[in-house]
């Protein structure tokens, strides 16, 4: 795990950036605010140009800390995906039960994001809907082998390895747990997304988180667990 559990302060792969944006103000800004602006505006219509007007900055100041907008926002999926990994790390602490540990990882992966009032660097509501909005484009790219190969995923493997060891607990003997992983965080994603712009494409139960429930049960079922 890359994060440093002290002061919840995440480390990303030093390949997506050129100089660390967390080492100055002006690299924290460039995260809060490209998080806030690409919620608001979309990654296809963000450009350093547009995020320099809107930080009083200079588009030659972002530059010395990404090459590109897309390193930026692989930069925001890794900084999201460790953070998530913190996040099932804490919930599944102390718990001996492999099933109650699996229950509460789902739940971290499937649940609606709220800001966390520990991290100050990045808005992670916010973060959560660009992540779901924009984050397949960070690996659905002709660059995606070479991206690899630099480490630009570790952070979602190591996610997604943290979340499969405990299905190889309940069952050691199942074939998918990185597939059924990959899976539930992807298709909550989409629900989420569903739910708020094409709702006749999921199911939106009154007095329930329909995406959190729909992912346990169907783990659940998937691996034969009890109640």
């Amino acid at each position: 795990m890359r994060i440093l559990q002290s002061k919840i302060a995440i480390k990303i792969n030093t390949e997506v950036y050129k100089k660390d944006p967390l080492s100055s103000d002006l690299g924290e800004k460039i995260l809060r605010k490209s998080v806030e602006f690409i919620e608001e505006i979309g990654f296809e219509d963000f450009t350093f140009r547009k995020l320099a007007q809107r930080i009083n900055s200079t588009e030659a100041s972002i530059y010395r800390y990404f090459e590109s907008k897309h390193n930026l926002l692989a930069y925001l999926t890794m900084w999201y995906w460790s953070w998530m990994e913190y996040r099932v790390f804490i919930k599944t602490l102390n718990i001996e039960d492999p099933k109650t540990r699996l229950r509460n990882a789902i739940t971290c992966l499937t649940e609606e994001i709220k800001e966390d009032v520990e991290v100050q660097q990045i808005d992670e509501s916010k973060l959560n809907r660009v992540v779901i909005m924009e984050s397949s484009k960070v690996y659905m790219s002709k660059k995606v082998d070479q991206n690899n190969e630099s480490g630009f995923f570790l952070a979602y493997k190591d996610l997604v390895q943290r979340v499969a060891n405990i299905i190889l607990e309940i069952n050691s003997s199942y074939k998918y747990p990185h597939m059924l992983v990959s899976t539930i965080i992807e298709g909550a994603h989409h629900q989420r997304f569903f739910a708020d712009h094409l709702p006749r494409l999921t199911d939106i139960v009154q007095g329930e988180d329909a995406v959190t429930t729909f992912y346990t049960q169907l783990a659940e079922r998937e691996l034969s667990i009890e109640k």
